[in-house]
Order: structure tokens, then sequence, then C-alpha cells
């Protein structure tokens, strides 16, 4: 390909309202354009990128044996509904109505649209099958940000494997964990598999990949020493023993506490540290009151909630639900003496005593509560955010945290959308039995950013080779007959041997061309000059290690050829 042929509007001047790292270098190189909030036109250099991206993933799905599909992006409503999925997806999902009034939808995921497929399977002879597919999805995401890394419309390889018992699932899920390990590292993407929560998908062994990113919005706890790693959604730690001192034997007592509103207040106030208070919190679980308590200086994770309550969706109450339910307004809330509703507590307040809470009365609290004593606690569960520098479960170590961002995500369905679907099969005794079944996903686009987050200096992108849209640029620094010659003669040796090749033919400066060329990040870059020619030489520059070599001008090809 010739420059001056492509289109590559880069950008001199930093993008304003782009934070993200790739955010930023995907537009100044010419990749991306934003259409719309989370909605992105590639241009041809990212499709380049993207299309090689899809050809890793595509190999090292073949590898574990895996058969591309490709299903409708849009579905009709009546098979979400079936599911149960249909409210479940709420505002995220786009929907829309025909001009025949049916209702459809804006595929989020396909695991209700694979498992239709799944109908047509009729004996265990036809199982195991690991089907994928390229397809675009549709989020509604409220805070669409950061380029490419939360967008409302992606592609997405997926994948779901249909097996006839647990036994074949856990083969399924390990080919597939393997093979992801294998096309992060192919893509130069150092993910993190981690242990995570299914949320609406329900299932088990759920695993997220996750890339340190300081533009993620998630947080991994990972313990350095023995490798433990688990979202903030699903991670856990050792609780230190508490010494209650004086409050062993405290008696219930109510105390006035006009003004107090807050944790801090009531530290601040009467000196009670928030590690002595008990947070009350008042959810609406599938539309039934329920209250949450955590220790005052611990935060609530809500998917550790809809975990443990197997909720499917969950909302602060309202301050008229709870004023309804307790009597009395946030600040003042507590579950002593309460057995009208269900309540769950975190683990960190089992055993407690002498503790502080809210007395269901406005301005007025409750000491010496002891816990076991004096609340009816219907379940226990761990919720709590950990927080860095807590102890590891498994080898004692101290905990860190990592921002990052999901790159994919695997995990064992189950039963739920075949036995949900009426997917069965002719199994080995001649009873009918339903498939097992497993999703495994990547976002493609997300990986591409996530590449860029991850490779790049201060002069642009640093593509590894597996992904670079161009695996070499020839610049012909000057104008001579001589150069122009030889810069051809290098360009087409390079091409007619299958190597990616780009010739910047434009008429600019050397300067300009080797800024764009280092901006797009392009691994290798072959300088044609004057003063190199007449010695029968040429400049060689790694775009990674930034080392530049004199090599013959015979010895192009050997030098660029991996």
């Amino acid at each position: 390909m010739r420059w001056s042929s492509l289109f590559i509007p880069t950008l001199r001047q930093e993008p304003a309202g782009a934070e993200a790292v790739s955010h930023r270098l995907l537009l100044r190189a010419g990749f991306i354009r934003q259409l719309a909030a989370g909605h992105y036109s590639l241009l041809p250099l990212a499709v380049r990128v993207r299309a090689k991206i899809i050809e890793v993933i595509r190999e090292e799905m073949s590898e574990i044996g895996a058969q591309e599909f490709l299903l409708p992006a849009m579905h009709p409503a009546e098979i979400w509904r079936k599911s149960g999925r249909w409210d479940v997806m709420g505002e995220e999902m786009f929907r829309l109505m025909d001009r025949r009034g049916a209702e459809l939808a804006l595929g989020m995921t396909h695991e209700e649209i694979f498992t239709t497929v799944a109908g047509e399977l009729r004996s265990y002879r036809d199982l195991p099958q690991l089907w994928y597919q390229f397809q675009t999805k549709f989020r509604d995401e409220p805070r669409p940000k950061s380029g490419l890394i939360r967008v409302r419309e992606f592609t997405m390889k997926d994948s779901y494997s249909f097996d006839l018992d647990a036994a074949g699932l856990d083969r399924s899920f390990d080919l597939h964990h393997a093979a992801y390990r294998r096309i992060f590292a192919r893509l130069g993407i150092p993910a993190i598999p981690v242990q995570a929560s299914n949320g609406t998908m329900g299932g088990s062994d759920s695993v997220e990949f996750m890339c340190p990113c300081d533009a993620g919005e998630d947080i991994v706890v990972r313990c350095p020493n023995c490798g433990y790693a688990a979202n903030m959604e699903k991670a856990v730690a050792l609780l230190p023993d508490v010494d209650d001192g004086d409050g062993v034997d405290a008696e219930l007592s109510r105390f006035a506490t006009p003004g107090v509103r807050t944790i801090d207040d009531l530290d601040r106030e009467f000196g009670v540290t928030a590690d002595r208070q008990i947070k009350t919190l008042v959810y609406v679980a599938d539309g039934e009151l329920v209250l949450v308590l955590l220790r005052g200086d611990h935060a609530l994770i809500e998917q550790k909630l809809i975990d443990a309550l197997g909720a499917i969706a969950i909302r602060p109450a309202h301050a008229e639900e709870i004023h309804s339910a307790l009597g009395a307004n946030p600040g003042s809330l507590g579950a002593v003496g309460v057995t009208d509703l269900p309540v769950i507590a975190d683990e960190s307040l089992r055993h407690r005593r002498g503790m502080t809470t809210g007395a269901n009365a406005d301005g007025f609290h409750l000491s010496g509560v002891d816990v076991g004593r004096d609340i009816v606690v219907g379940r226990w569960a761990d919720l709590r955010q950990i927080a860095a520098g807590e102890t590891c479960l498994t080898c004692g170590d101290e905990l860190e945290l990592i921002r990052t961002v999901e790159v994919g995500h695997i995990f064992k369905l189950g039963y739920k959308f075949t036995e949900t679907l009426g997917v069965s099969v002719l199994g080995p005794d001649g009873q009918l039995v339903a498939p097992i079944m497993g999703s495994y996903g990547i976002g493609v686009e997300r990986a591409l950013a996530a590449i860029v987050e991850c490779h790049h200096d201060d002069d642009g992108i640093v593509w590894p080779a597996s992904v670079a849209p161009f695996a070499v640029a020839i610049v012909p620094a000057g104008t001579d007959e001589a150069v122009t010659e030889a810069a051809e003669r290098i360009y087409g040796e390079l091409r007619r041997a299958g190597v990616e090749v780009v010739l910047d033919d434009r008429a600019e400066r050397p300067g300009v061309k080797f800024r764009d060329v280092e901006l797009v990040g392009i691994p290798l870059r072959v300088t044609v000059g004057a003063r190199g020619l007449a010695q029968g030489t040429v400049e060689l520059t790694d775009r990674t290690t930034r080392e530049t070599r004199v090599i013959r001008v015979e010895d192009v090809l050997a030098s660029v050829l991996p």
C-alpha cells in the first residue's frame, strides 16, 4: 500500500475529552472516529488490526474444535420472554417494534439464539458441540466512556458449548480457558484470569480475563505471593479476630443522637468508631424489602448481595418505603427487634458484641448491641468490599488491588437455557436429557483498545507484530531519483515476498513521515537516504526498542522477515 492513497487522518493536537490512553492515541493515529456517544467508526487501519485480532481468535477456536456460526443480531422478544430474561435485562437492552407490531430486541448476547439452533441436536452421539461467532452486540450503556472500552455497539466473539454431562462441560471449559490464555498471549495482552460472579447469566465457575489498565473500571483483588485473584464482586479475605473487650457483657441501651445522619457523624459527635457501628441498608430484592447489615467501616458490593440472595434484581429502597417499614429515616435505622423483614448480615458481624446501631427512631441509637442476642439474622454472607492490605485466605500474604478492564469471560451456564427452551437429546440409556452449556466471550474492539493501553509510548502506539496494521513502513528520506527508485525496489521486493508493507510516498519532510509512522505504531521502519545508498545501505528502526541499525540494501527482506 502507498501512504498517499490511504485514509489515515492523523492529528497533531491531543483530542479534547479523550482521557484513556487508547482513546486518545486511536483518535490521533487515525484509527477511529466517534459518530455518537458509545458509537465509533473504525477507519481502515483499525479494520486491519481488528481483522488480525479476529484471525488469532479464530485460529485458537479452530484449534479446540469449535465451529463458526453467524446468527442474527435482531431477536424476537418471545424467545427472551421464554428464557425469562426479557425483563431482567432492563434498560440496557435496545428494544424496538416492527411494522406489524412485533416486539424485537437488538442482541446483547446470544445464549437464547444458539440454544434454539441446538434444538436440532438429536442424540448424545451429536455431543459435544463447540460453537462460536463474531457478531455485533448492542447495549444501551448509560455512561459510555474511554473510547472503545465502554461502548454501546461492539463486536463480540461469543462461543457456547453443549455437553452431555458435567464432566463434558468441565472439559469444554478447560479447553476454552487454555485457548483464551493463548489468545491473549498472542495479542500481547497481559490478561489475568480471576474468579468472578456470573451476574444475570447464572451458572457457576465464572472466570474473567482482566487486563491491568488505568482506564479500567473493574478492581481485581490479587495476592502477589500465591496468585489468588478475584474480581471485587467475588473477592474474599481473611477476617481478623476482634476482641470486643468491655463490650462482652454490655446491656442494650438507647441514647439520643440528635442531628446524626451518617457513620462519620456518630464517630465525630459520640466517639463511636466506624468499626464498632452496624450499618443498616434497606434494599428491595425481587420486589421484597430486606435489611442488609455491614460493619460501619465496610462498603457493600451489590453483586455479592444479589448472589447471596439468589435475586434477579435489586435496588436501594426509596425513602418512603423505608419509613413505612421501619418508622425512621436513613441515619437512625437498625435491625434490633425487627422480625417482620428478612435480615442478611455480613460475616464481619458474626459474634460481635458491644456494637452500636440505629434505634429505628429518628435521632436515637442503641449501644451494647449483641448481634447474636439482639438481632434475628436470617442469612450470613460475605457482602463487603475488600481493601488493599487485607490478608489472603490462601497463603496469609497481603492482598493488592489492581485497576483493570475485562477482555474475556468464561463460565458454566449449566441447564438454565436448554431446560427453559426445551432442548433435549436422546441419552445412552434411551431417555431424553438436556445438554449442559458453557458460555465464553471476548470483546474484539475492547481487546484492540487493551492492546494500545499496554503497548504505547510518548510518541504513539507500539503494536505487537501479531496485530500491527502493517509490518514495515518504507520511508524515503529525500526526493532524489536514486532514493525514490531504491525505495520502490525494496517496496516491490517485500510485497512479492508477502510482507505487509506501506511505502510513505507523500511529499512531506522526513520528520513528518517519521512522526506518523511512530504514531501509527508500525513495528519496523526502513529509511532510505542518499547518504546510505551511496554506501549500499539503509537504516532499519525497531519501533519497540527504538534501536536503529544500518543494513545492506540486499539484506532488507531477510532482516524484516520474522
